[in-house]
């Protein structure tokens, strides 16, 4: 089991002109990330797969090195390490009923993760732990019973009459669900305070390139893994706590007829991924009246006049978003930042935005509103109308 990075305490932020919060409106207290502590520079990516999975395949090989380029990332943090690949190098092995030992690593390694991030997150919140009332727990990662959202609240010691929700395999769009749920809970649950956090790792779907398999190399090049949690309330207590987004308005919608364009499928081999090429098309033809949707809750009709915090699938979907809504250049900055920085860490990667948009927004004359949107399986769309604080 690889150990976790911890990347510091979250900075507090002063901003010029603090807003104030909507009564009974749920806002973002604190924010905290975590990764294991392989870092993978993706120029030595290709290397490293082709080398752990024995393949020698020119053709393969040449492809990823494409992929690995197109994504625009270079660092990812990955649970996967030499050390593991000794003690199960059936991983490797093409054919090999692994989902076992699969389970034995990521069952431990998201709660881990989960854990620092969480820690940081409580730690910037400045609260007493016993003060969280809710947890929202978000995985694609790990599969048991109880959920990791039992073992997370025994890590953390919270109280033993915590209310506990657990959502598994929603995919890209789980952070902004578990926002939603977060949400929902803060504003009906008075004084209430909700831990969310999302914790992924990309061991499920390791396994050896396939030509049979493309949809296996856009993974290789692409997800990281890490961990992200918030924490949510409304009615923040002056003097006490420091609000930096108030989540103002949610929905979710799906596109039917279109399950099959992300479509996930476990085997005695782990998760098997496809994912269909007409994806950016779709979130294309639906994403301006999702967007309007939620903006008129705001009387909102510019788009450049909202800032972005959109989840990075890959850079097809942001250079989509970019072009249909005819978004300046620095809209997607954070998302792309993001991508960058961590790859597509799933659910968790809508947090590493907002924490960059959390930078960007204390300057002077930051937007006061913006939109968080996620898509996924389903296809999914995930939004909310946010307000900087």
């Amino acid at each position: 089991m690889s150990q976790i990075k911890n990347t510091g305490v979250t900075k507090q932020y002063s901003s010029p002109t603090r807003r104030t919060p909507t009564p009974g409106k749920a806002t973002i207290l604190a924010i905290g990330k975590a990764f294991p502590r392989q870092l993978v520079p993706q120029e030595r990516l290709v290397e490293g797969y082709i080398r752990d999975t024995k393949c020698n395949d020119l053709v393969i090989k040449e492809k990823l090195e494409r992929l690995c380029k197109t994504t625009t990332v270079k660092t990812r943090y990955t649970v996967m390490s030499k050390e593991i690949l000794e003690e199960y190098p059936e991983l490797a092995t093409e054919g090999s009923p692994t989902i076992k030992q699969r389970l034995e690593i990521t069952n431990a390694a998201v709660v881990e993760m989960a854990k620092e991030a969480s820690i940081i997150c409580l730690k910037e919140w400045g609260r007493p732990t016993e003060d969280i009332t809710h947890i929202v727990y978000v995985s694609s990662s790990e599969i048991r019973l109880p959920g990791g959202d039992l073992y997370l609240a025994s890590e953390l010691s919270l109280r033993n009459d915590v209310g506990r929700v657990m959502l598994y395999f929603l995919g890209c769009y789980g952070g902004v669900t578990g926002l939603r749920v977060a949400k929902d809970i803060a504003e009906n649950n008075p004084g209430s305070r909700v831990l969310l956090t999302t914790s992924e790792t990309t061991i499920l779907g390791f396994r050896p390139p396939s030509k049979d398999r493309p949809y296996d190399l856009v993974g290789a090049a692409l997800f990281g893994d890490g961990a992200a949690a918030v924490i949510v309330g409304a009615d923040p207590i002056p003097e006490k706590e420091s609000p930096f987004m108030e989540l103002n308005y949610a929905i979710q919608r799906f596109l039917p007829g279109t399950h099959n364009v992300i479509d996930g499928r476990l085997s005695e081999e782990g998760i098997n991924f496809k994912l269909g090429r007409d994806l950016p098309q779709k979130i294309e033809d639906n994403i301006e009246e999702f967007c309007k949707k939620l903006m008129a809750k705001a009387g909102l009709k510019e788009y450049n006049d909202l800032f972005w915090a959109v989840h990075p699938g890959g850079p097809a979907i942001l250079n989509r978003l970019e072009s249909t809504l005819n978004l300046k250049d620095c809209k997607l900055e954070c998302s792309r930042r993001a991508l960058v920085d961590f790859g597509n860490v799933s659910s968790n990667t809508i947090f590493y935005v907002m924490e960059y948009m959390r930078e960007e927004l204390k300057k002077e004359n930051g937007e006061e509103w913006g939109l968080a949107l996620a898509f996924g399986p389903g296809i999914t769309f995930e939004g909310i109308l946010i307000r900087s604080l």
